[in-house]
């Protein structure tokens, strides 16, 4: 479980995969959010305000052997990463696929949630939203991101996460 609190901040905590769990194609969680940002635009660099984003960090398996242990700063710049990022947060509905504004062609911003409050359940289909995503199947699943950012609207987040699985 991982309580989220955030007052004009933006947050970022890294949790780096067992090899055994690499070939993971899914995930389910519980998240709530008792205070949310303001809906804002995902795609603007600088005004993309979410209350959570669970990032799936992916790579070629022959890189995530050799990059095994490394921060998640170096990981998330390698030219070989690939993120989908699941997220509250936004002005868009759910499903929309978003380019990311920080990683480039690296990433996607996948909306389950706009911005708001309530508690939910969510499943996620990594080698379904990979290949919309990026084209091809997923190599390994080295790690996972939450994120919380509140920075640019000045607001407060209050939020939980809870009970991660790979499948």
């Amino acid at each position: 479980s991982l309580s989220i609190g955030s007052e004009g901040s933006v947050s970022l905590i890294y949790k780096p995969l067992p090899e055994a769990q690499w070939g993971s194609t899914s995930a389910a969680w519980s998240w709530a959010v008792e205070r949310s940002v303001p809906a804002t635009d995902l795609r603007n660099k600088g005004g993309d305000d979410r209350n959570i984003a669970l990032y799936a960090v992916f790579m070629p398996r022959a890189e995530a052997s050799r990059l095994k242990g490394a921060s998640v700063t170096k990981l998330l710049s390698n030219d070989q990463v690939r993120v989908l990022v699941y997220v509250w947060g936004g002005s868009h509905k759910r499903g929309a696929s978003l380019a990311s504004p920080y990683l480039g062609a690296r990433g996607k911003t996948v909306v389950l949630r706009g911005a708001g409050t309530g508690a939910y359940n969510e499943t996620v289909d990594f080698a379904a939203d990979y290949k919309r995503a990026f084209g091809g199947a997923p190599e390994a699943l080295v790690g996972f991101a939450v994120s919380a950012d509140s920075d640019d609207t000045d607001s407060t987040i209050v939020a939980k996460m809870s009970g991660l699985t790979v499948k």
